[in-house]
């Protein structure tokens, strides 16, 4: 876990609700190259492990017979269930939980997937938990926004969202250390996830880069969605200045941008995986059996 910091349910307190106007979208394509590269063919069983509102898992259940999404945010959950509903996404079941309570009698999986959560577990323990979920031959799957700055950034037709003078004004507001629920993040969220998976016995350790690239335009609004759905950010951190701050945020938008229309362009998204080996000739089976439960 992050450096000094402990896990509260408050972490994700009443971000649900921005999350899918305020983020911005994994570059198109990425669960196609995935479903090539696992060789997905519809009949296995997907696990995400900190799905939030079902961004990851809605798009990429096609490719399984069964999808499970487990997340220790109610509101989440709920947010998730009405997407899958409006996008008639029928083959999952939700369950909440930490990635700490695992394996929670799920069964076994074919694919394990931590989008951008794999850095709020306790990841040594989480990661032998998932090894032992798979299916030999399984994979264990990180996706993420790629970090590293591109070479030749496209040109935008409006301003970019300031986002550093956002993180500014946060900071003003919720004090100099970035906030995490009822915790602050001295050190930030820790990175080394290949290192996790070798040690926790993963094997054919990957990278793989998919890329978007593309320029989008955002309203104000999408902007301040962006803001409430992070956990430093989060509606509630803010108690009873939230519509100061909110004020204060929306007149340095249109500071930067009168009409409150704003361009970014999209990151690459980074995948890293890893797969559960294969047994030994003589070696018995090892990992859960049989399937979890139905949809209530």
């Amino acid at each position: 876990m992050p450096d000094g910091w402990r896990w509260d349910e408050s972490l994700f307190r009443g971000s649900a609700a921005y999350y899918d106007q305020g983020r911005l979208p994994y570059a198109p394509g990425y669960t196609d190259r995935l479903a090539e590269t696992f060789g997905l063919d519809g009949r296995g069983r997907l696990l995400d492990v900190g799905c939030g509102p079902g961004t990851v898992i809605l798009p990429f259940a096609r490719y399984f017979g069964e999808a499970v999404g487990v997340d220790p945010d109610p509101g989440m959950l709920v947010e998730a269930g009405r997407r899958a509903d409006s996008l008639g996404v029928r083959n999952v079941t939700w369950v909440q939980a930490r990635a700490e309570d695992l394996p929670c009698g799920l069964g076994a999986f074919q694919v394990v997937v931590f989008a951008q959560s794999f850095h709020w577990t306790d990841r040594d323990r989480v990661a032998a938990t998932v090894l032992e979920m798979l299916q030999p031959g399984g994979w264990v799957v990180h996706l993420s926004d790629l970090k590293t700055p591109r070479a030749d950034p496209a040109p935008l037709p409006r301003p970019a969202p300031p986002y550093g003078r956002i993180v500014a004004l946060t900071r003003a507001y919720l004090g100099e250390v970035r906030r995490a629920g009822q915790g602050v993040l001295v050190n930030g969220t820790p990175g080394g996830e290949r290192a996790i998976l070798a040690r926790a016995g993963f094997a054919d350790l990957s990278r793989l880069v998919v890329a978007s690239g593309a320029v989008v335009e955002r309203s104000a609004d999408d902007v301040v969605a962006w803001v409430f759905s992070r956990s430093d950010m989060a509606p509630h951190l803010f108690g009873e200045r939230r519509e100061d701050f909110e004020r204060d945020l929306r007149e340095l938008l249109r500071e930067v941008s009168p009409d409150g229309v704003f361009a970014e362009q999209l990151p690459d998204t980074e995948i890293r995986y890893g797969r559960k080996p294969l047994p030994s000739s003589g070696d018995p089976p090892s990992g859960p059996r049989g399937r979890g439960p139905r949809r209530r």
